[in-house]
């Protein structure tokens, strides 16, 4: 498409957003906010959409919605831009940004959310109630698209990923229409969206649970590497109760190979400290680092870019071997399990939720060749290639997942993300 095709659609686009009815910002190509406006965080990630639209209101959303399927553009939803994979070129990138209502209701133990909140702003203003929001590794993450992706955090082996604590939803649907998804009212929805990500609508509220936890007794341990602190680490995960969330870190670090260890126990410091002594056993001197009681949401854990990432159901001793002696790449190997395996009746379609380890290295390893044994399984929320989506699903949810999605946008209008086509 030509330039000044691209200049005469993308005059009609902002026309048709207008009259329809959009309040917020629009910007084209060479107006001063667009450049800024489209970024996402992903450094690699350059999209070119025909207009960035920033919505102040769920009119506006609805407005952006009917003016694309008004005009055949793509459309693509980015809040903090954390999440934003694939590129709205020729489309309208809608930004929700600005949407950023947050209401905590103590009693009930519920926060409610525009889709531009992110989690820090939640976990602080819990924090007065002694409450706490499943967040996971940073607190700028944006709450609704990380919970649609399943969302899994230091608390999820105590009460489950993200995903399994939402009670209700705004959609705006691909014909424009708002619709509540619960678990009474269209439950097939409030299902699929609990996992399947924004491939079946909009969401401009979300409401979830929160969980009272004052204190967590948190932080990380450095060792040095050795594959029988792995082995142990193996084994002793079999044996430890759900409050405790642990992680295990290959890298360099002061010019030299280390282990970290990730601990966050929702509970008695004291306990953690027992329950933590066979691997302390192991793992020789403690060369840095700290565990430190605190509130939940002054801990800092941190993650590993995901560029080889699976989820596995056994760690042999040949794999922990070849990834203690790698020289470069950062590993992480997390436990997941408890509350996340077992998430009670009605659960939305969270990843493949028996697998009780994740694998990811930053870089590729193709030395690990011999012995990396891929399941194949993903997580959407560490999913850099949208084209393994359908790889986060079982196939019996993927199914189902796929009919649902035939109902509500059997056009495929929601299709700029991990897309799941009808």
């Amino acid at each position: 498409m030509s330039v000044q095709v691209l200049q005469t659609v993308g005059a009609d686009v902002v026309a048709g957003l207008l009259g329809n009815g959009f309040s917020g910002a629009i910007h084209q190509p060479g107006d001063t906010q667009y450049d800024e406006q489209r970024r996402a965080i992903v450094p690699t990630f350059d999209s070119r959409p025909l207009v960035v639209a920033e919505a102040s209101a769920r009119s506006d959303v609805q407005a952006a919605v009917r003016t694309a399927r008004q005009y055949g553009v793509p459309i693509a939803v980015q809040a903090t831009g954390h999440g934003t994979r694939v590129p709205a070129d020729g489309g309208i990138l809608l930004k929700t940004t600005a949407m950023t209502s947050l209401l905590i209701d103590p009693e009930r133990r519920v926060a409610k959310v525009g889709p531009g909140v992110r989690w820090g702003a939640v976990l602080d203003a819990a924090k007065e109630f002694g409450l706490v929001g499943l967040a996971g590794s940073s607190r700028d993450v944006g709450v609704t698209g990380y919970t649609l992706g399943g969302g899994v955090g230091w608390l999820a082996r105590k009460f489950g990923y993200a995903a399994d604590s939402v009670i209700r939803a705004e959609v705006v649907t691909a014909d424009g229409r708002v619709v509540t998804a619960t678990a009474d009212e269209h439950p097939d929805l409030f299902w699929a969206i609990r996992g399947g990500t924004g491939n079946f609508g909009i969401v401009t509220s979300l409401e979830f649970r929160l969980y009272p936890v004052r204190e967590v007794h948190a932080g990380i341990l450095w060792f040095a590497a050795d594959a029988a602190t792995l082995k142990a680490y193996r084994d002793w995960t079999t044996t430890i109760p759900n409050e405790l969330s642990t992680a295990i870190v290959l890298a360099t670090k002061n010019d030299r190979r280390m282990l970290g260890l990730k601990i966050l126990y929702a509970g008695d410091a004291a306990l953690a400290e027992h329950l933590l002594k066979p691997l302390y056993a192991v793992a020789g001197p403690l060369l840095d680092g700290e565990l430190r009681t605190t509130a939940f949401a002054d801990t800092a854990m941190g993650g590993t870019p995901a560029r080889y990432l699976d989820l596995v159901d056994e760690l042999p001793d040949d794999l922990l071997d070849a990834l203690v002696a790698l020289d470069g790449p950062t590993v992480e190997i997390r436990h997941w399990a408890g509350a996340m395996a077992n998430p009670g009746p009605g659960a939305g379609p969270v990843a493949h939720r028996t697998a009780p380890y994740s694998l990811i290295i930053d870089q590729e390893v193709p030395e690990l060749a011999g012995v990396l044994r891929p399941t194949g399984r993903t997580f959407v929320n560490f999913l850099a290639d949208p084209a393994r989506a359908a790889t986060a699903y079982t196939e019996t949810d993927l199914t189902r997942l796929r009919a649902i999605k035939r109902r509500y946008d059997p056009e495929n209008l929601f299709h700029l993300n991990h897309n799941l086509k009808p």
